[in-house]
């Protein structure tokens, strides 16, 4: 369903990203895990075709995202790490904003709103200001939008951010429902949020993927020796280090 193959990206005298290439098959959700400036919401925004890379080459459904992308961002929804929200307007009024933007309407366009509604917890503040929303919801409400028009795919840029213990949880759950039937790519820089959601990894660091593969995979990579298996962190750290080496 996603087919990254050796994608550049340069802003200035900074390489952002490095040759970088994978895969995403259809019902599979792929975590990008690294450190803060890693290269990640860059890389995002090359698939959901908000940027151009330098080099190489992305697809979406078969779709190149350069040379087609109004036909990839209809199968694409997109959380960015800011969420864009309207403060001026109610919760309600933003998703069916948004709703419509995306060409539904009529029956689907209520399906589609009292869905994402349940799904994302939003009953209790549905008609409240967005500016009077405390940070979790506004998180609620962006991953709302972004799921709206029933994508094939979903690009999650932090999708915990600012979220407590339980709203975690239930975005886990919402997250790993939603794969059944959808691809999805979300990135994290929390160990722990990539191992309770992600099917395989991708470990990117300073532009460049350092490892990738399930998480049985990367203990195999790692070389970790000692008896037990290593914990993510582990890995993530030895993988790092090589990369500094």
């Amino acid at each position: 369903m996603i087919n990254v193959q050796n994608i550049s990206m340069q802003y200035g005298p900074t390489l952002a990203l490095d040759q970088v290439s994978f895969t995403v098959k259809q019902g599979e959700i792929l975590g990008l895990l690294g450190p803060n400036g890693a290269g990640k919401s860059t890389l995002m925004k090359i698939l959901t075709t908000f940027i151009c890379p330098l080099s190489g080459s992305a697809k979406v459904g078969g779709f190149d995202v350069v040379e087609h992308p109004l036909k990839a961002r209809e199968l694409v929804g997109y959380l960015p790490e800011t969420v864009p929200l309207y403060s001026d307007m109610r919760v309600d009024e933003y998703i069916t904003f948004v709703a419509e933007a995306r060409g539904l309407a009529g029956k689907k366009l209520e399906e589609r709103t009292n869905y994402v509604r349940e799904a994302c917890g939003l009953t209790p503040v549905w008609k409240h200001g967005i500016n009077e929303l405390s940070k979790g919801f506004r998180q609620r409400v962006g991953i709302a939008q972004a799921i709206i028009h029933d994508p094939k795919v979903l690009i999650l840029d932090e999708p915990t951010n600012g979220l407590d213990p339980l709203q975690i949880i239930g975005i886990r759950k919402l997250i790993r429902g939603m794969a059944q039937s959808k691809t999805i790519i979300f990135s994290s820089h929390i160990l722990q949020e990539v191992e309770a959601i992600a099917d395989r990894i991708v470990i990117i660091h300073e532009g460049r993927i350092v490892a990738q593969g399930t998480r049985d995979e990367l203990t195999t990579l790692g070389g970790i020796t000692g008896g037990k298996k290593p914990s993510l962190e582990e890995l993530f750290i030895s993988f790092l280090s090589a990369k500094k080496g």
